[in-house]
């Protein structure tokens, strides 16, 4: 079996820590869905954002990068692969797999693997590929959109994996969101301008040479002279959106 993921962290990852900082709101859903768990193994750790500090975190991360840019006192971690982890069956009382499954080599065996070791609650929080094209990068970017889409596995295929009981909701996704993925900025298209923000989005590393560039220049020029701002000016009034986030919850 193939294992790696579809990016090469090593090479790419540097910045993640400071672009990609957990948002509270969205941490507070993530610990609800752990419950009372209180060994915790976050499966794809990368920096360890959204782990909880109140519990005992293993983390299993295969980047070096990524490691080293954890925090002091951040919980042990293990070089390995969702779909091999190190681990006995129910080594741990949770697990937890944030923004990581689309890049695993083998989705089902990842999965499975989360469900073999944890005795409780498997949490993951993943992107809904379809969702997506609801939003104005689309009209931007629809080469990023369409790239992220065939990476993102089904919501109903991964809840349909992890088996009976298996709980889906959305995280709405605040309008001043620490974590800068690319809908994070949904109402601040100024910060997708910034090349260390679309660094930390590894979907622009899934497009032809040109997109990139092409979308910073249309987005500048339709800042600059308010066009965008007229066509979408009413995302910057939005609190909230109910974009791709999705909460996955499998409890046995």
């Amino acid at each position: 079996m193939r294992m790696g993921g579809d990016v090469d962290y090593d090479a790419t990852g540097g910045g993640y820590a400071m672009q990609r900082r957990p948002d509270r709101r969205i941490a507070a859903a993530i610990w609800n869905a752990l419950g009372d768990a209180r060994t915790v193994l976050n499966v794809g750790a990368g920096a360890g954002s959204y782990e909880p500090q109140d519990r005992h975190v293993l983390a299993v991360e295969p980047s070096r990068v990524m490691r080293s840019q954890r925090p002091p006192g951040a919980g042990v971690t293990i070089e390995a692969y969702a779909e091999a982890l190190p681990l006995d069956d129910g080594a741990v009382d949770a697990a937890m797999a944030v923004a990581t499954i689309h890049q695993w080599a083998d989705l089902a065996k990842g999965l499975c693997e989360l469900r073999r070791v944890a005795r409780g609650p498997v949490v993951i929080v993943a992107f809904d590929g379809p969702a997506l094209s609801q939003w104005w990068l689309n009209d931007y970017a629809p080469e990023l959109i369409l790239a992220e889409q065939r990476r993102y596995p089904g919501i109903d295929a991964v809840a349909a994996e992890l088996g009976r009981g298996t709980e889906v909701s959305s995280i709405s996704i605040p309008f001043d969101c620490t974590d800068g993925f690319t809908e994070a900025y949904y109402g601040r298209p100024e910060r997708l301008l910034d090349p260390a923000a679309r660094r930390a989005q590894s979907s622009w590393g899934f497009v032809e040479p040109g997109v990139e560039q092409r979308f910073e220049a249309s987005l500048a020029a339709d800042l600059s002279s308010g066009a965008w701002d007229a066509r979408y000016g009413a995302w910057r009034a939005l609190p909230t959106y109910d974009g791709s986030l999705r909460l996955i919850v499998n409890r046995r």
